[in-house]
């Protein structure tokens, strides 16, 4: 869905609790209470007969997971993070940890459970879990609310400005100016701005920008964009479906191939690129290209491509302009269902759990997050997903600026088959279909662990409706190995816990879902992780095995993964826009190379170790490929530690998994794509700070002719020393097929990592655990 900005709506404890309310009517309202299932039980404290409905169902229809121990006869609910144990009889419970009175107890009946019709209310509502601190002032980084979603349509509606049939690709919050977001979250200080939104409007085949001031309830910005094709919306994808439905060209075109009902086709509407007039498209037209699959009923339409066929929509004219057919290729028939649904389940693992029976180490206050020595500011964008801001770390009681703004600046999916169907294929999934639009609902136990709190996100949709996704983001804590471990020959032996703190993201574009995890470690390390699973787009092909006579031709640009089925070869690039403000907003792009010098010394040795040290210049200069064997550090000049060395981040691009890492997209140097885009082919880019410059791709890559993000950013090769920068990594992997990913891919990681470098005086996590114990 093409959605807008973002605003979570936190289950929280206490008064901001009016959801459970609702989550209560529904949940007891599924429960079918009659006769047979609401009955009185013993008198509540206050006097009166309880009202009791089942305890598994009713909690379950409220989002909460129930697990009985037969040994300690405890029932163990738990629901966003809050553990809640409970014993048939009692009249204690434990809320993470801590004792609270029941009015009724937990009562069996036939062997089942039964609660009173409050327990929900007086367990979740019991002020007991200190996760959610009531927001006393509202951040001028929340996203827009649904209120304010509505107001800034209205605004735009009562402007005279506005046209039926407007369509919305952003309504978005208009942060203010950086030094007054930075003033608020380290003092509190009032913003001097008002409370805007930005605002893209579709109007036909043109873009228009728009900015409204809902404090004075007015548009203070109208500016039509020249020459930009605007993003793939919600009802593009509806209407495609309908053109190729009614279009009789199509119809012969599957009838060719033995599909005689185009209600049984799923129409995926890609977008064109720009081939310079090459492919015979004009570059002024709103069109889409249509590659289609058969719905065989074993609910993996992927799994079965109509291949060499290829439908070029016009969605101003509604209607299919040409049809480009290679030629029939059999379409893969075998049902191939990646659910289990046609083998026999491996039993269920043993429960492994991860509680937290003290209460979380970490708080959300409204949208601003604290853990440990941690504290950002975090909302989803409707384009580019997660997004972290004022991200700060307590230094022995001093908050220290580390970044101001982090989130995925862009990324693309070029694939290097040059078929019909194929050659057009490299998707810019953020820039071209909004990836925080098709945030996909995380499933606690499956996608998150269980001891997770989910938050949900307010979006707007192509029309300017404010809706709800349901846990849109996971926040998490987790053991991650030990931080640091010595055993000193017998005399004492020294070893403390690392934790992490994760916030998760899901994103799903077409037969893809993203992972992005943001990792927050104790000692100042922030990794981000982006994880493609989903299921590979597959080409039908001739060959069943590689025996055939047709499987080396079949599997040029491909692996063969199935009978009939070819894993097409392509690349998942990422690139991350990180606003770092390492100790404040003058800093540096340093380089530090290890190398081999001639021993100067004397001695038995002929060579040394050494650093060279330089600090790069320009825009340009920086701009440069990964090599692993040296350091990249963002410092500020200013700033030194206890012994005078610069305080720093380490930069650090790469890439893991079974996968080669993506130095660059796979294409020649006259390619069009290269035209377009230039942040695929290094992986460290640093650009003076400008708040307008958001993309890697730019801000309108639909269809776009020329590089107007990166590329253009440092052609004027402006100097980077000592200023506010911003720092851009391009991470990623080359996507060669195997068998282990069909029909479903397990999660495929890479990785960015920022690391402190000379930015503390010494082991940040020292004295975060109790001493060391002695050896015996």
């Amino acid at each position: 869905m093409q959605t807008v900005s973002t605003s979570f709506a936190l289950r929280t404890t206490g008064p901001r609790l009016r959801p459970i309310g609702r989550a209560l009517a529904l949940a007891f309202g599924a429960c079918a209470i009659g006769a047979a299932a609401l009955w009185s039980a013993p008198a509540m404290a206050h006097g009166g007969a309880a009202h009791m409905v089942p305890m598994t169902k009713t909690l379950e229809d409220f989002g909460a997971s129930v697990r009985f121990d037969r040994f300690s006869n405890v029932y163990t609910i738990n629901r966003n993070g809050t553990l809640v144990r409970v014993k048939p009889g009692s009249r204690e419970a434990l809320i993470n940890g801590q004792p609270m009175q029941l009015d009724v107890p937990v009562v069996m009946r036939k062997g089942a459970p039964y609660v009173s019709r409050d327990f929900i209310n007086q367990v979740f509502q019991s002020n007991l879990d200190k996760t959610f601190v009531i927001e006393r002032k509202a951040s001028p980084l929340n996203p827009l609310t649904e209120a304010e979603i509505n107001a800034t349509v209205d605004v735009l509606k009562a402007s005279g400005k506005y046209q039926p049939g407007y369509r919305f690709t952003e309504i978005t919050v208009k942060t203010p100016p950086k030094d007054q977001v930075w003033a608020y979250a380290l003092g509190g200080q009032p913003v001097q701005a008002p409370r805007q939104s930005n605002v893209v409007i579709v109007d036909g085949k043109k873009v228009i920008e728009a900015t409204v001031d809902l404090a004075a309830r007015s548009v203070t910005n109208w500016k039509p964009i020249e020459g930009a094709h605007a993003m793939v919306l919600l009802d593009d994808f509806e209407s495609v479906q309908k053109i190729i439905e009614s279009s009789t060209e199509y119809a012969q075109a599957l009838a060719k191939r033995g599909i005689n009902d185009v209600k049984k086709v799923y129409a995926t509407p890609l977008t064109v690129g720009y081939f310079d007039g090459k492919d015979g498209l004009k570059q002024e037209d709103r069109l889409l290209k249509v590659v289609s699959y058969a719905d065989v009923g074993d609910g993996n339409t992927w799994a079965h491509p109509i291949e060499n066929l290829v439908a070029v929509v016009d969605l101003e004219l509604k209607k299919v302009i040409k049809i480009e057919d290679s030629g029939v290729v059999p379409v893969p028939m075998k049902a191939t269902p990646y659910d289990g649904r046609d083998r026999t389940l491996t039993p269920a693992p043993k429960p492994l759990d991860i509680t937290e029976p003290e209460g979380k180490n970490y708080t959300i206050t409204g949208n601003t997050l604290h853990w440990r020595n941690w504290d950002f500011h975090m909302r989803l964008d409707s384009r580019v997903g997660l997004t972290l801001q004022t991200v700060t770390y307590n230094d022995k009681g001093t908050k220290r600026k580390i970044m101001y703004e982090g989130s995925l600046g862009g990324m693309i999916v070029p694939y290097g088959d040059p078929d019909t169907g194929w050659y057009f294929k490299a998707y810019l999934d953020s820039g071209e279909y909004g990836m925080g639009t098709l945030t996909s609902s995380i499933v606690a136990g499956k996608d998150a662990p269980m001891n997770a709190v989910l938050l949900d996100a307010t979006l707007a949709d192509f029309t300017g409706k404010p809706y709800k996704i349901p846990n849109a983001m996971a926040v998490f804590e987790r053991y991650a190995g030990p931080e640091y471990k010595h055993n000193e020959m017998g005399k004492y032996n020294i070893s403390t816990e690392r934790r992490e703190l994760v916030v998760r993201w899901i994103s799903t574009v077409g037969n893809y879902d993203y992972i992005f995890d943001w990792v927050f470690a104790e000692n100042g390390t922030i990794g981000i992780n982006a994880g493609a699973t989903g299921i590979e787009a597959v080409k039908g092909v001739k060959s069943r095995t590689m025996q055939d006579a047709t499987a080396a031709e079949d599997t040029r640009y491909g692996t063969l993964l199935d009978h009939n089925i070819v894993g097409t070869t392509h690349q998942h690039i990422y690139n991350f826009r990180l606003d770092m403000d390492v100790d404040g907003e003058k800093n540096s792009l340093t380089e530090v190379d290890p190398v081999v010098v001639p021993n100067v010394r004397g001695g038995p040795r002929t060579s040394a170790m050494e650093t060279v040290t330089r600090t790069v210049a320009t825009e340009q200069k920086a701009a440069q490929k990964f090599d692993a064997a040296t350091i990249r550090l963002l410092s500020n000049p200013s700033r030194s530690n206890k012994v005078g060395n610069p305080v720093s981040y380490q930069l650090i691009p790469y890439a893991g998994g079974t996968h080669p890492i993506a130095k660059g997209a796979n294409f020649a140097k006259d390619e069009w794509i290269n035209h377009r885009l230039s942040f695929m082919d290094r992986q460290l880019w640093v650009t003076r700070y400008n708040a307008d410059e958001l993309f890697p791709e730019g801000k309108y890559p639909n269809r776009s002719n020329k590089d107007t993000g990166l590329g253009a950013f440092v052609a004027d090769d402006q100097p980077i020393e000592n200023t506010d920068n911003v720092v851009w990594l391009t991470t990623g992997t080359t996507h060669v097929a195997r068998a282990e990913e069909w029909p479903i891919m397990p999660t495929e990681w890479v990785n960015v990592l920022l690391k402190p470098w000379n930015f503390f005086d010494e082991t940040p996590t020292l004295g975060l655990n109790a001493p060391a114990a002695k050896a015996k």
